[in-house]
């Protein structure tokens, strides 16, 4: 099996930026895409950016202009860059990943972070 860890979330005020970072570990795996989400209570989880094998890459309109995606390909680890952040950023971000791993015959995209809360005061 594959385990995403994230880290990098907490308390920041308005306009400023955090980084998040997600290391992946245990079997070797191919990766298809990565991508953050987040929640909040009572909506549902959202995609917020993307990037594939080839690093071509996605953003919610929320967050294009703010928001990086990048990844460590050395290091297994998934970043997101956020600037600029706001109160409405608040939420648990989970880090996703769309993976073969090895002795799996497909890929699968059910691989998730345990979520790292950030919240943005005002």
């Amino acid at each position: 099996q594959v385990q995403l860890v994230e880290s990098g979330g907490g308390l920041v005020q308005f306009g400023k930026s955090l980084r998040l970072s997600c290391v992946a570990s245990g079997r070797q795996f191919i990766i298809k895409v990565m991508g953050w989400y987040r929640q909040t209570p009572g909506k549902q989880r959202e995609l917020v950016a993307s990037i594939t094998r080839d690093g071509t890459t996605y953003y919610a309109d929320s967050v294009k202009g703010r928001f990086t995606i990048s990844r460590d390909s050395l290091k297994n680890t998934l970043y997101l860059q956020m600037n600029s952040l706001t109160p409405e950023d608040t939420a648990v971000y989970y880090c996703n990943g769309g993976l073969l791993v090895a002795g799996r015959d497909d890929y699968d995209y059910d691989y998730w972070g345990q979520g790292t809360q950030v919240t943005v005061s005002s």
